[in-house]
């Protein structure tokens, strides 16, 4: 294990021990072929932004139909909670907009999960960021886009955005909150001077960066000209080799998973569905009818999601993307049900799960 994930573990069983019991069980978990979700939780998709590329577009005009209350929160973390889940992370739309983000906080249950909440950043303060850490907030993910201002702004169409996003950092740096950055990368983007001056910015300010490579869904749908390939992740990863950038890729608590979808994440929309990721609309089965272990379970027993897949199937597997996303999904009312997407042929046996790759032990 690496020294800097170590010191993550015991910061995390001094500040929430029963978190942390329920990390040093992943292992046996992901052995047993179970899932160690985060749970990326739309709780709703108010926004004070339109940005460029926003995944989420699809699920804006939905009004009909049952929705999550704090009530169905506390009830979701329950059964996660059963299921060992440790991750929340709360999303929408712009999670400091709800008027009820506290008692979303406070039905998820601090003492029981590391609460993780997305931001632009525009209304996160130095008094927002004491409130956010004293209610349980654990870590900030903020967007940020581009270290030169009019650029980012114009890509999430807010004018002072970047002065906020920038802002947004040292408050909650000071307040005690992890913070770790997220940004968009496109095929234009990945390989620029811009994009390596951005990741050693926000490194020297003792910042993380994680990269969202650019999907072909929501405002994008149909864009395969922002799309990295495979040689453009690998000149990421030879980055992260010697700076803190991150992707779904990246190896935690010495696990490689590869393509993270159910295995170590689900994404949950405000009506109720089971996503495997925030970016393949497809519909698992709905929270409110049935319970999240069999939605998962389910999950895993489509090979896509419940065998090892070395790449990100929707940012860069051109024919996942073409012969499921665009042929089954896209210009489709949001999300898609499982089985209008895959087929018997995508299915597999639990015997023939197989979730995570070993590293070389002797490496650690």
């Amino acid at each position: 294990m690496k020294q800097q994930e170590k010191s993550t573990r015991n910061a995390l069983r001094q500040a929430k021990p029963r978190v942390h019991d329920k990390v040093l069980r992943f292992d046996e978990k992901i052995e047993r072929g179970e899932s160690i979700a985060i749970l990326q939780f739309q709780y709703d998709y108010t926004c004070n932004m339109a940005c460029e590329h926003c995944s989420i577009r699809g699920f804006q005009n939905k009004r009909q139909g049952r929705h999550f209350t704090p009530a169905d929160v506390a009830e979701l973390a329950r059964q996660a909670d059963e299921m060992g889940l440790a991750h929340i992370v709360i999303t929408g739309g712009e999670p400091l907009v709800f008027p009820d983000f506290d008692d979303i906080v406070e039905a998820i249950g601090p003492d029981r999960f590391y609460i993780t909440s997305d931001t632009n950043g525009w209304l996160l303060d130095a008094e927002r960021a004491r409130h956010l850490k004293e209610i349980g907030v654990d870590k900030i993910q903020l967007s940020l886009d581009s270290l030169v201002e009019a650029d980012h702004d114009s890509f999430r169409n807010k004018r002072g955005l970047h002065h906020r996003a920038l802002r947004a950092i040292d408050a909650a740096q000071d307040a005690g909150l992890h913070i770790i950055v997220q940004t968009v990368v496109t095929k234009e983007r990945v390989r620029s001077r811009e994009f390596l001056d951005f990741v050693e910015f926000l490194n020297g300010k003792d910042v993380g960066v994680f990269v969202t490579y650019a999907k072909p869904v929501g405002a994008w749908e149909g864009r395969s000209d922002v799309l990295v390939d495979r040689a453009d992740m690998d000149y990421v990863a030879r980055i992260g080799a010697t700076h803190r950038v991150f992707t779904h890729l990246t190896p935690a608590y010495g696990l490689d998973l590869g393509c993270i979808a159910v295995k170590r994440m689900v994404s949950i929309t405000k009506y109720g569905d089971v996503m495997p990721c925030p970016y393949i609309h497809c519909s698992l089965g709905n929270f409110f009818e049935e319970p999240l272990c069999t939605i998962i379970e389910r999950g895993l027993s489509i090979g896509f999601f419940g065998q090892y897949v070395d790449t990100c199937l929707i940012a860069e597997d051109r024919d996942f993307i073409h012969g499921y996303v665009e042929q089954r999904i896209s210009g489709r009312t949001l999300p898609v049900p499982w089985r209008e997407v895959f087929s018997e042929s995508d299915l597999i046996k639990r015997s023939e799960r197989c979730l995570c790759r070993r590293p070389d032990r002797n490496n650690e």
